[in-house]
């Protein structure tokens, strides 16, 4: 499958009923296009199995709860959807995204009390989302945004409006020749890039910023276990930007990202070290077991 992605042959799930691609259309005045009311899942398919189906379908749930609407399916009712779109599509190694948006009704202004949720499944073939600097390294720009407090947004939903700053972030990063951007937090310290979480290397121990302001990936807790299990030593911590320069090694955690070792940040250089391969190599391992 390729093209624009609303010119597409195939089904999505919209709203419990399977339709024709290009007929899945929203009105214009949705309210999740005005005012960010809309929360999503990235998820990735392995031989026809959805790596951490459940957990994503619960924290669906869980970041609508935190836009304040309620999504009118179960979490069952997700996770049979989503299944019935990949048999519908024929696909077995693919992308699946679910989305939750307050839709078009009585209400059109900050307030929406009144209008109704919506809830769609897609799912396409897509390949390695850094391509190339999968194997050979990332090289990442040091955005210019930083990642707000938890005391001015719900930043632990993965929410659209939570993006917006991702996207101009990556713009600026593809202009200056990079694969994507590092934010720091709105103390300073690292965070994460603009959809993945990040990970360093030093003497043979692992460090990665506390997700006290950003998404604590699911990519991100189940590679922080694989780690565990190898016994090696994870410090979830404080990193200030200036430590980078004595990291040996990095890599990117995601669902879309996997797990991809970073060459550069800003001035920074990294190797593509034996951890880091042997951890992308357990990784592939592990979510097609």
């Amino acid at each position: 499958m390729a093209g624009a992605y609303d010119d597409r042959d195939g089904l999505i799930w919209l709203d419990g009923k399977m339709v024709p691609w290009r007929e899945a259309n929203v009105h214009v005045l949705t309210h999740g296009l005005h005012y960010a009311s809309s929360v999503f899942e990235g998820e990735r398919a392995y031989n026809g199995k959805i790596f951490l189906s459940r957990q994503h379908s619960e924290r669906l749930h869980f970041s609508a709860r935190e836009l304040d609407f309620q999504i009118p399916y179960t979490v069952d009712e997700i996770e049979a959807a989503k299944v019935q779109v990949l048999a519908a599509n024929n696909l077995s190694d693919a992308y699946v995204r679910a989305v939750a948006w307050r839709g078009a009704g009585e209400d059109m202004g900050v307030s929406s009390a009144r209008n109704p949720v919506r809830v769609a499944i897609a799912a396409w073939e897509w390949g390695d989302y850094y391509g190339d600097a999968k194997y050979k390294g990332a090289k990442l720009d040091i955005s210019k945004w930083k990642r707000p407090s938890p005391e001015t947004i719900p930043v632990h939903a993965k929410a659209a409006g939570l993006y917006m700053i991702c996207t101009t972030s990556k713009h600026a990063a593809e202009a200056k020749g990079c694969s994507d951007a590092l934010f720091m937090d709105y103390r300073g310290y690292v965070a994460e890039a603009t959809g993945a979480n990040i990970f360093f290397v030093k003497e043979g121990e692992v460090h990665t910023p506390t997700p006290d302001c950003f998404l604590n990936g699911l990519t991100r807790q189940t590679v922080i276990g694989m780690l565990r299990e190898k016994g090696i030593t994870v410090h979830e911590r404080v990193i200030m930007p200036e430590e980078m320069e004595g990291f040996e090694q990095c890599w990117l955690t995601g669902t879309a990202a996997e797990v991809t070792p970073v060459g550069q940040i800003g001035d920074y250089t990294f190797e593509v070290g034996a951890l880091t391969r042997d951890i992308a190599e357990s990784y592939e391992k592990r979510v097609r077991s």
